[in-house]
């Protein structure tokens, strides 16, 4: 006779933590199969019918799973009744469970979770929300990821749009412009800017087979944006239970400043690293050091060509960093300059 298999305790109270997961969540399954039903057309629907149906639903299925699993595994905070207050320590008691909603890539997920309040510190606290990693407001991290990935690439409104026929979810131009600002908030130009090793890969790409190095085109200009403060998303003190209005505020033009770096390859370019901030020209020219400084753009391995305006303090910031690089203005500044050239050189006599 073979000795017998010893299984520890834990395994057999994981094993069946994991069986009554799976009886829940073939329980949602089921609850949205039948929505399903209901709403699948026809008795013999085509592909495009079935995968327009599961498409819109897919949500309430995706969404609806992660709210069993959250629930099972973290039990212990949807019942808990004590907490200590992380001000004072003083013991709490929680009072009446408190809804809230979140959403996520997966879809909605509604909490019922108990909330305490400490009134020596006047301070309230939902210990699931710390547990869960909850950020502030219903569109969690992984949305706000999304969002800010996405208008990286595209403006605001059409990556308001995108996001909404992508995934379903309803994503405000102007939420996903603070979060955006949010993730940018401290960021430096070396935090954004491509490694040296996969810059020189690209550089090597556009080399092979030719003689001469490849063309670094650096550009660089500045407008005036509007922006307003930041009290334009606080709220006027009104009477109590009435709707406060919006603060007053005053907006401002301020100037936005940038540069880009691309190889050029034929009839394309391959983009390098690009840096565009509200802030000033000495601002700008930091950073610009800072990617020098940093070895970020291989120097010796292409021939640097500057294109701009012809701003007096664009020429300052590159003759300073950037001595060897030949300045080109830009077709349109100079279209704007051929006729007050020709004046300088046949006379006052030529015509416009």
């Amino acid at each position: 006779m073979g000795a017998a298999e010893i299984i520890s305790f834990e395994e057999v109270r994981a094993r069946k933590q994991w069986d009554a997961l799976r009886q829940e969540l073939h329980t949602r399954f089921d609850e949205w199969l039948d929505r399903l039903e209901i709403q699948l057309p026809g008795s013999a629907p085509t592909l495009a019918q079935v995968t327009e149906t599961v498409w819109n639903l897919r949500q309430a299925l995706t969404g609806g799973l992660t709210e069993t699993i959250v629930e099972h595994t973290h039990r212990g905070e949807y019942t808990r009744q004590q907490t200590r207050c992380a001000k004072c320590g003083r013991l709490l008691t929680a009072h009446a469970h408190v809804s809230r909603t979140v959403e996520t890539m997966v879809g909605a997920v509604q909490l019922e979770r108990p909330y305490f309040y400490c009134r020596a510190c006047r301070d309230g606290v939902y210990p699931l929300d710390d547990a869960l990693g909850l950020v502030t407001g219903c569109q969690q991290l992984d949305m706000q990821q999304a969002a800010a990935t996405l208008v990286t690439e595209v403006p605001y409104d059409t990556a308001r749009v995108l996001f909404g026929e992508l995934t379903g979810m309803h994503f405000g131009s102007e939420r996903m412009h603070t979060v955006t600002n949010h993730a940018g908030a401290g960021l430096t130009v070396l935090d954004v800017a491509p490694s040296r090793q996969e810059i020189e890969r690209r550089i090597a790409a556009v080399s092979a087979g030719r003689f001469r190095r490849p063309v670094v085109v650096l550009g660089i200009d500045g407008a005036c944006v509007p922006t307003r403060p930041n009290s334009a998303r606080e709220r006027r003190p009104g009477r109590r239970g009435k709707r406060a209005k919006r603060a007053l505020w005053r907006g401002q033009w301020r100037d936005a400043k940038g540069f880009r770096f691309y190889l050029l390859d034929g009839d394309r370019i391959v983009h390098r690293l690009s840096w565009h901030q509200v802030h000033n020209e000495e601002q700008l020219g930091e950073a610009l050091k800072h990617v020098k400084e940093a070895g970020v753009m291989p120097e010796e391995q292409v021939r640097l060509c500057v294109v701009c305006d012809g701003a007096e303090w664009i020429g300052k910031h590159v003759q300073a960093l950037f001595p060897q690089a030949r300045q080109v203005l830009d077709d349109y500044h100079c279209a704007q300059y051929l006729h007050r050239v020709a004046k300088a050189h046949y006379g006052a006599s030529v015509q416009a």
